[in-house]
């Protein structure tokens, strides 16, 4: 592939008004983010229909899918961050750097990732149940979905690569095309070729793969500002260390996630598997309320590091205002959802009665905390952009371990099934609270400064 000739031109993120550049770096990736998250609903839809112990099966298998999902965006917000830090000092060379460094570190842990799915799968089940069909179902899904993983780790690092240079629009395709594959395949998969819950994770692997092939097109295709070449490549210890120094408080805060839901289902499933199932099945709802969010969030990290590293803090300022407008008002619409037709959401999910009795009342305590957490989702965008990710590590880690977990057990110490979803506004209380703390430490040590 012939270099790309760059011109060390202004990056629209540098110029276009706030509101304009807020809305068209994070609107096609809510788009996208959006269908994959109904994609993730109707792959639980479709399971659903085959028994609730494959139900349960995909649900316990959701921390490592998390975790998974956690180390290919904790890594992309590293290199996110450092590519357009780099492109807003119009510093080319480290920026192609970055992005070569990105996808082999996304084959890197793609690799990890096929080798434990490989070896402890099994016991990852065993560990939490006995029932045979939810071990032996979840057992098969996690390790298609691991050894095959090397689909979702490319496609989350190229898709960085078009967000942090404000190509959007491409980064939007190659995840809304992914996902409807996926859409596409699943019942063909599940139902017609008989593969019950191992169908769910090979429409999922061959939609990530897609995606993944896409995303490397339209970077050797249209993304003029940086060169993605492996000629002559060697990994560089410094770029690598400076994703990280990003990436992995971001892969951290992620996995946290995954600690959290494996050991609520502990709790949960002390009274019954049913609560699991419905955990699993909150899960899968709230992503179309987050991945929203998350795109913002997705969208709003780029522009303020470009602004960081351009010294330009009035529109750093403007992006955040502006972020937690439109993140606090999605989380009011997703609120206003679960409390209004708890029952036609867990319809979807060939609810029972008495999935429906516990279940109904589940998702309205849990989505309280909706109306909070808008506004912690774009501080974290914040300190990230800044390089500050140790902030929203920590929390992450008062919101989840911290508060959630302790919370969670021992309102469950009441025997009271009900009380242990309050747990949920509970610990988003605290985690607001240290959000503001760290806001203002993080606007007197980085952005006053460029005002003075």
């Amino acid at each position: 592939m012939e270099e790309k000739e760059l011109q060390p031109k202004e990056n629209k993120m540098g110029v276009w008004p706030i509101n304009k550049l807020l809305v068209s770096m994070s609107v096609p990736i809510m788009l996208s983010m959006l269908v994959q998250a109904l994609y993730n609903i109707v792959d639980s839809v479709f399971v659903s229909r085959v028994s609730e112990d494959a139900l349960n099966a995909v649900s316990l298998a959701f921390p490592v899918q998390n975790l998974m999902i956690a180390a290919a965006t904790g890594t992309g917000v590293g290199i996110n961050a450092l590519l357009s830090k780099s492109l807003g000092e119009k510093r080319f060379d480290r920026a192609n750097l970055t992005a070569s460094n990105g996808v082999f570190l996304g084959i890197c842990s793609a690799a990890v990732f096929a080798v434990l799915g490989l070896l402890f799968s099994r016991t990852f089940f065993l560990v939490q149940t006995d029932v045979a069909e939810i071990v032996e179902g979840g057992t098969e899904y996690v390790q298609i979905c691991t050894i095959c993983s090397f689909g979702i780790f490319l496609s989350i690092s190229v898709e960085r690569l078009l967000q942090a240079t404000g190509k959007t629009i491409y980064s939007m395709v190659t995840q809304m095309v992914g996902a409807v594959i996926n859409i596409i395949f699943d019942p063909i998969f599940i139902f017609g070729f008989g593969m019950g819950v191992a169908g769910a994770a090979w429409a999922t692997v061959l939609g990530q793969v897609v995606g993944a092939a896409l995303g490397i097109y339209f970077n050797a295709t249209r993304n003029t500002e940086i060169t993605l070449t492996f000629k002559g490549f060697r990994p560089n210890a410094h770029i690598i260390g400076r994703i990280y120094s990003v990436g992995i408080p971001s892969i951290i805060m992620a996995s946290i996630g995954s600690v959290m839901t494996f050991g609520l289902n502990k709790i949960l499933i002390g009274f019954t598997t049913t609560a699991t199932a419905i955990f699993g099945v909150y899960f899968k709802l709230q992503s179309f309320v987050f991945m929203p969010v998350f795109g913002l969030n997705n969208g709003m990290v780029p522009i303020v590091a470009y602004n960081f590293g351009a010294q330009k803090p009035e529109r750093m300022i403007k992006t955040v205002k502006l972020g937690v407008v439109y993140a606090t008002s999605v989380m009011l619409v997703g609120a206003a959802i679960f409390q209004l037709i708890p029952h036609l959401l867990l319809g979807m999910f060939e609810a029972s009665d008495y999935m429906l009795e516990i279940g109904i009342p589940a998702l309205r305590i849990i989505s309280v905390h909706f109306i909070l957490a808008g506004f912690g989702i774009v501080c974290s965008s914040f300190f990230q952009a800044l390089g500050h990710g140790v902030l929203s590590l920590v929390i992450s880690l008062v919101r989840q371990l911290i508060v959630l977990l302790p919370a969670a057990w021992l309102l469950s110490l009441s025997g009271q099934l009900g009380l242990v979803w309050w747990a949920f506004p509970i610990a988003e209380v605290f985690s607001v609270t240290l959000s503001v703390i760290f806001l203002i430490y993080a606007y007197r040590k980085e952005v006053k400064p460029l005002l003075a």
